[in-house]
């Protein structure tokens, strides 16, 4: 009876080996198939007017979303980083892991974490483009995209500085170092590889939103004399172009937003 369902489990084993392998190949082809897609369709028509020509009718340049695009990761980066790392280092190293408080903001940010970015739009337009009366912006879009990608990049660096042995900050300690010279002597250098992590997916996540811009920064096709302006994006210009008869144009800006997006996570 024991080999009978020892063989049983075997099996079961082996079936669910084989449906995770099957799982995973149809996740990669499928996502093989988008970009083999986008590429097919608008690599052909890439040329150096599109990307850095100037905009107009009959050349729907995205020199304007790519410079909004970047501008708009700076400001959104720029601001969550450093408070979310902040953050994260008081959660881990200033409180206690077993506190109901910080259980509670735990599950808040795991929470906002999971909100849809349309309702992060709909706040960023209530707050910044009306009650602030900064209008449709880019700086008002990135201060938004701020806290949205906030909660990710808290969570990120709280895992990181977790995953640190505490037998580090021990030794650090026995040698003499203060708290403040331990984290950011050694705790900080061994989760660099997390955190920097947590940054990157932050910016892919701020150069690929749609939702949100739609809502706080307008959708202006010109290079913006400065951040109170508004502007575009990559990923306003796939759905611009797209929706207003230019699906040449849409494939072309899809390919330079996955090149961007592959180059920033190499």
């Amino acid at each position: 009876m024991e080999n009978a369902g020892y063989k049983i489990q075997k099996i079961k084993f082996k079936a669910l080996k084989v449906f995770s392998f099957a799982s995973l190949v149809l996740a990669i082809l499928s996502l093989a198939a988008v970009i083999l897609f986008i590429l097919i369709r608008g690599v052909e028509h890439l040329n150096y007017d599109i990307v850095f020509g100037e905009y107009t009718s009959r050349n729907p340049s995205i020199l304007p979303a790519l410079k909004g695009t970047m501008l708009l990761a700076i400001i959104a980066v720029g601001l969550a980083a450093p408070i979310g790392i902040f953050a994260a280092i008081f959660l881990v190293e200033y409180t206690n892991s077993k506190s109901k408080l910080i259980k509670y903001i735990r599950i808040a940010t795991e929470t906002l974490s999971g909100i849809p970015s349309i309702i992060y739009g709909l706040f960023g337009y209530i707050v910044f483009v009306v009650a602030l009366k900064l209008g449709y912006s880019l700086l008002g879009g990135g201060l938004t995209l701020s806290i949205m990608v906030l909660p990710l990049i808290v969570r990120s660096t709280e895992e990181s500085l977790l995953s640190v042995p505490n037998a580090l900050r021990e030794g650090s300690y026995a040698l003499g170092a203060s708290k403040v010279k331990t984290i950011f002597s050694v705790v900080l250098p061994s989760a660099t590889a997390g955190i920097v992590t947590s940054i990157i997916l932050a910016i892919g996540r701020v150069i690929s939103e749609s939702a949100v811009l739609i809502l706080t920064i307008g959708m202006v096709h010109k290079l913006p004399d400065s951040l109170l302006q508004p502007g575009t994006s990559l990923a306003l210009d796939v759905y611009y172009f797209g929706s207003h008869g230019h699906p040449e144009a849409a494939a072309e800006t899809a390919v330079v937003l996955i090149i961007l997006i592959a180059i920033i996570n190499i």
